[in-house]
């Protein structure tokens, strides 16, 4: 039987930065995916997620400044470009961009808060509605070819990638614990690190883990998100005029989008509805379908707010998102397993900084915030507030 110190269940942008920072510290570190790295199945594949810094309170915001330290030398590391600059304007009765310069300025954060009209006369292709927070530092994060690095990294340092090892179980054994994939293969780990997104709620019920802290997990909402691409209008050169990336709350809606790079052929611009999917089980009950009330809404959407696109959607794609009540991240420990979904749909620009925390908790090195831990989100009625 195969054995390793530390498994890590799931090779997205968090259980690939975990196993980058395991293994760079001279772990010996097994990565299992129960497909391929970064496949469409999970919430790590394609070329564009948002990376910002615009967060209603500062802990969030401190938090991403720690994490682009992480994406430098990520970069430096692999030699490749993963974040492309492209700035973010934020706007919305709902999204307080008063609240989110103020944040901004605490933290020394290049920013302007602009009014409506400022901001339209800069960006036609958008009909704001509100004052606009305009921070430049923003950008779009390959999280294709980051996780690709991340595990990349990890290999150079040693750590064994398992392609196509679904996890069944996870049990107490011999003083650490006996994993077991879904065609029967075993391996066994002194520690275990979950990282495993919207499959946890299915995993949760077979790990070895004490009943408290399984009643500690709080309710974890899997949703098959849908995402959609907007061809630019005639005339709208994105190399001359370019867009920026947007987070547009208002009552009753919440949108983002942000160039849709590779994924869209470098055409378009990816819009979608933010939790706007349905609500799943958990991942293995997804079916990759679009909602058509979701498309004619995305559509309707476009057609009053951004007359910078065509309304008509193309390379259109689902991808999930696991939220917590509070949408703060899960990162906790018991025996030797430690549980990580930085998730609620605002992870991705973390993932350095994730996976080095959950180095850190796994191994005894330092603590994680509270707001990671079960204890903390227990007695936590802070709900959506984060995002």
């Amino acid at each position: 039987m195969d054995s390793t110190e530390y498994a890590v269940v799931g090779a997205g942008l968090s259980g690939a930065a975990t196993a980058w920072h395991l293994a760079a510290r001279g772990h010996d570190v097994a990565l299992l995916e129960r497909s391929t790295p970064a496949n469409d199945a999970g919430s790590s594949h394609g070329s564009a997620r948002i990376f910002r810094y615009a967060y209603p309170d500062e802990f969030y915001t401190g938090l991403v400044q720690e994490a682009k330290t992480g994406w430098d030398e990520l970069a430096r590391l692999s030699g490749k470009r993963l974040i492309t600059p492209a700035g973010a304007v934020d706007y919305g009765a709902i999204r307080q961009p008063e609240r989110l310069a103020a944040v901004l300025q605490a933290r020394g954060i290049d920013h302007q808060l602009l009014s409506a009209e400022e901001a339209r006369r800069r960006w036609p292709q958008i009909a704001f509605d509100t004052q606009v927070l305009w921070h430049p530092d923003a950008g779009v994060i390959d999280a294709h070819d980051s996780v690709a690095s991340m595990v990349g990294q990890a290999i150079t340092h040693g750590a064994m990638l398992h392609t196509n090892w679904a996890v069944a179980s996870i049990t107490a054994s011999n003083g650490g614990y006996l994993l077991t994939s879904a065609d029967g293969r075993t391996l066994q780990a002194a520690n275990i690190i979950v990282a495993a997104g919207g499959w946890l709620p299915q995993l949760l019920g077979s790990l070895a883990l004490p009943s408290s802290f399984l009643a500690s997990v709080p309710p974890i909402e899997v949703r098959q998100e849908q995402a959609y691409h907007f061809p630019y209008a005639d005339g709208t050169d994105p190399g001359t005029s370019p867009w920026p990336t947007f987070i547009h709350k208002r009552e009753g809606w919440q949108a983002y989008g942000l160039p849709g790079g590779r994924d869209a052929g470098f055409r378009g611009q990816k819009i979608a509805q933010y939790n706007g999917g349905k609500i799943l089980p958990s991942a293995a009950d997804q079916d990759g379908q679009i909602n058509p009330d979701n498309r004619r809404r995305v559509i309707e959407y476009v057609e009053q707010y951004l007359p910078g696109l065509v309304p008509e959607p193309y390379a259109e794609t689902t991808c999930l998102f696991t939220n917590t009540p509070t949408e703060d991240f899960i990162l906790d420990r018991v025996d030797g397993i430690t549980i990580l979904s930085p998730c609620s749909g605002h992870g991705a620009k973390f993932a350095p900084l994730i996976g080095q925390l959950a180095a850190d908790l796994a191994t005894g090195a330092g603590p994680v915030p509270d707001q990671f831990r079960l204890a903390f989100q227990t007695g936590s009625a802070a709900v959506g507030a984060h995002a």
